[in-house]
């Protein structure tokens, strides 16, 4: 055959089959990998590559645009480029695909051409549309990375995004949130915080409020009962206290697995611990696509995060600008993980591997650029950030905070203004190639965390 092309099935790992993990594991298995989480339409790509190999290739697929996101990236794409020899001749970027029918979920997919590297033509073709129904643009290129985009400005074309164990940018470090492994046992809705205090008075002082992602940007409440913080004596004498903490010793013996049971011989303490003592910048796991910018914040005690947070506790305004930015949030796009389509934030990928300019610039002239915006949060009491974010109601006095603050770090980066994310994209690879040394990924921590001297209005 001088062609192969198709639409196979997409189902990420989550979604396999046990005969489908089989049949895709014996792919990975001739690479010497196990495959990690890649999507099942991943095997296509590479079978392709095995019947060609050696010879003249021509194969397009259309896929799920995950493959070109993300962890998916650095795991698939050099097995494709480095053991078989191909090339991206011609690629599609991400598009909306569906079904018209009333209720019928859309995709988001993309289309790759690849070749063998002999028969590479000079010229690569780009295509860029909203969705299949829109008029597509296309860019001559003289190669495309894995990414989609136009590679012409990387020395290796083929060059991907590692995750890595400390910032490149130089940031305070980032950690996940508390976790507690207990079985739901220590978490508390609102009632069920009154009930127990009502009943527990001297429990106060151990419940604090427990924000996850949604929490934080919903504007919800939580709470949870962190029973280490008594002493044995003032333990013993809360019956209610004591309750809860052997029925999560039980939970950790019988039900949370190998994890669990090591750490039910001491019910009081969790997994993960992070209680900050000072004001702390969040970063939500997973955000909702649609928002232009993800609502990331400040937290003060007593307040705890949970493990749907990301961390940094010794941020500086600065740090928060440049977080917060267009710049940043192009980086999240193409480098993060999707949950369904929306965005998931990655310590490992997303924020220790995000390039700033190499000439050290004086991040300090971005201070009141975040403060405007913090600002223009304050100026509308009660309204939750997933309210102020929304993409089709966003406050004026918000929206011009962070064009101001977007134009500010742009020229950090370079004098002539940004006319899309994809030029964003290009820039930041480019950087990061320049300044990168990848390495493999860390364990998680599990610390208390030290006290912070940051404080914001």
């Amino acid at each position: 055959c001088s062609f192969v092309l198709g639409n196979p099935p997409f189902g990420g790992f989550v979604q396999r089959s046990a005969a489908k993990q089989e049949r895709t594991g014996e792919v990975f298995a001739r690479l010497g990998a196990t495959g990690g989480r890649l999507d099942y339409v991943t095997a296509w790509f590479l079978k392709a590559g095995e019947y060609f190999q050696g010879g003249p290739a021509r194969a397009a697929f259309v896929a799920t645009n995950s493959i070109t996101q993300g962890e998916q990236v650095a795991q698939f794409w050099p097995a494709l480029f480095e053991r078989y020899g191909l090339e991206i001749a011609f690629a599609h970027r991400t598009f909306a695909w569906g079904s018209d029918a009333r209720g019928a979920a859309h995709v988001h997919v993309v289309i790759v051409g690849l070749t063998d590297r002999k028969s590479a033509p000079a010229k690569r073709r780009l295509f860029l549309s909203e969705n299949a129904k829109e008029d597509v643009e296309e860019t001559a290129t003289g190669a495309i990375s894995p990414y989609l985009i136009d590679a012409g400005r990387l020395r290796d074309p083929h060059s991907v995004v590692e995750r890595r164990r400390s910032p490149l940018s130089g940031f305070p470090a980032i950690c996940v949130g508390t976790k507690p492994v207990d079985g739901g046992h220590y978490i508390l809705d609102s009632d069920q915080r009154a009930e127990f205090m009502e009943r527990e008075p001297g429990a106060a002082k151990l419940i604090h409020p427990f924000l996850g992602g949604r929490e934080h940007i919903n504007g919800r409440k939580r709470w949870i009962l962190v029973p280490s913080e008594g002493s044995a004596s003032e333990l013993r004498s809360m019956p209610r206290v004591m309750r809860q903490v052997e029925a999560v010793r039980k939970y950790r013996a019988n039900e949370a697995g190998n994890l669990g049971q090591s750490l039910s011989e001491n019910p009081m303490q969790f997994h993960v611990t992070v209680i900050p003592d000072g004001e702390f910048l969040v970063i939500p796991e997973v955000s909702s696509e649609r928002r232009k910018y993800v609502p990331i914040g400040y937290l003060k005690p007593p307040v705890i995060p949970s493990n749907q947070l990301l961390v940094v506790e010794d941020a500086k305004m600065h740090h928060f600008a440049m977080l917060t930015s267009a710049m940043h949030m192009a980086w999240l796009r193409v480098t993060g993980g999707r949950l369904e389509s929306r965005l998931r934030y990655s310590s490992g990928l997303v924020y220790n591997t995000f390039p700033i300019p190499r000439e050290s610039p004086d991040l300090s002239l971005l201070d009141a650029h975040a403060q405007a915006v913090l600002d223009a949060r304050a100026a509308r009491p009660g309204e939750s950030l997933a309210a102020l974010y929304d993409p089709n109601v966003m406050p004026e006095g918000l929206r011009r905070a962070h064009v101001e603050l977007d134009r500010a770090v742009d020229r950090l980066y370079r004098r002539s203004p940004f006319t899309s994310e994809l030029e964003r994209v290009e820039h930041l690879l480019a950087l990061y190639e320049e300044s990168s040394t990848p390495l493999s990924a860390g364990a998680g921590r599990k610390r208390r965390r030290k006290p912070s001297t940051a404080s914001r209005s």
